[in-house]
């Protein structure tokens, strides 16, 4: 499943989140200060500038923010 590490108002998350639903990919939608602390997110993703920040989570692959997430995701033949 891929989670996205997101923040309210974010066009990219809401980008991630579109892309997973046009696609019926499988993903979960944490958010800052609901599901995550700033903190947690920097402990997880310690070189994060933006957001979102995707994960596959079932084995805790690092894909990046959504443009490499769209990349990974032809690469792995999702589409």
């Amino acid at each position: 499943m891929i989670i996205i590490w997101g923040k309210p108002q974010c066009p990219h998350c809401d980008q991630a989140k579109a892309f997973c639903e046009r696609n019926n990919l499988a993903y979960e939608y944490k958010q800052l200060d609901v599901d995550f602390t700033r903190e947690e997110l920097f402990e997880k993703f310690p070189n994060a500038r933006t957001f979102p920040q995707i994960t596959v989570d079932y084995d805790a692959e690092y894909i990046g923010g959504y443009t490499e997430f769209e990349t990974w995701s032809k690469g792995y033949k999702l589409l």
